[in-house]
């Protein structure tokens, strides 16, 4: 059966003083049901987070908008968008007094394939109804903790240094990216791209409970309520980018 995609992106400003975060989905300009998801979350100070998100967003773009389905692989663009993005942001600080940094997801979906790459600790979540397939590892010290054993990932969720990254765009190295792809695309497959600004309030299961039982517009409206709500008047930007595989109705004969 054929599916259809019903997408949404929400963002808040949290208690911040500035939106650094950025998303955005785009379609393909000539490729009907290929559409790329990107959500970045920049820092580096007063506006030099936001240059440096809105930068991978137009990088992105960009890159999509030439490139060539069929004849260039899904890894190519991703692995051009973060890299073509991080040189840039990295010239950012030769022309200003700022840092720009910025973390990505990205999520290149086509008809029966969906790929992805990130950078940071923004997260893709991988939903099939109500339960998690799984979630992208974050390039994070917590989660380089979790990986030894050395604490568990509720203690990750509350430990002290948990907002420091291994790897960024922007730096003085190479981003450090991860890839992956699925081929097993079927109905109530569900996707969540999101800054840390959100999966931090939550656990996969409830993540997934909340997608899978509300439209992509009314999910995203009830995750960054909830998250506002336990916050407590402390929480950063929210960002995220919801896409639901939805199968088509038969036509009445």
């Amino acid at each position: 059966m054929p599916l259809t995609i019903d997408a949404c992106v929400a963002q808040h400003i949290g208690d911040r003083k500035e939106q650094q975060d950025r998303a955005g989905i785009f379609p393909h300009p000539k490729k009907r049901g290929v559409v790329l998801a990107v959500v970045a979350d920049g820092m580096g100070g007063h506006a030099g987070g936001a240059v440096a998100a809105e930068q991978v967003l137009y990088t992105a773009k960009s890159n999509l908008e030439h490139y060539a389905v069929g004849d260039e692989t899904p890894r190519s663009l991703l692995e051009a968008s973060v890299n073509e993005a991080h040189t840039m942001i990295k010239a950012m600080r030769m022309v200003n007094e700022k840092d720009p940094h910025s973390t990505t997801v990205m999520l290149l979906l086509q008809p029966g394939k969906v790929s992805w790459a990130h950078c940071g600790d923004s997260r893709l979540y991988r939903f099939r109804g109500d339960s998690t397939l799984f979630h992208t590892t974050d390039h994070s010290y917590v989660e380089h903790l979790v990986a030894q054993g050395k604490i568990t990932p509720e203690q990750a969720l509350v430990h002290p240094n948990r907002n420091i990254l291994l790897t960024s765009m922007g730096g003085g190295e190479p981003p450090k990216v991860d890839f992956g792809e699925a081929a097993d695309l079927q109905a109530g497959d569900c996707f969540l791209l999101c800054s840390d600004g959100l999966w931090g309030y939550f656990s996969d299961a409830e993540l997934a409970g909340v997608v899978a039982a509300f439209s992509a517009r009314e999910a995203a409206g009830l995750l960054v309520e909830r998250a506002r709500e336990r916050a407590s008047g402390e929480g950063d930007n929210i960002s995220l980018a919801i896409l639901k595989l939805i199968e088509v109705p038969a036509k009445a004969s």
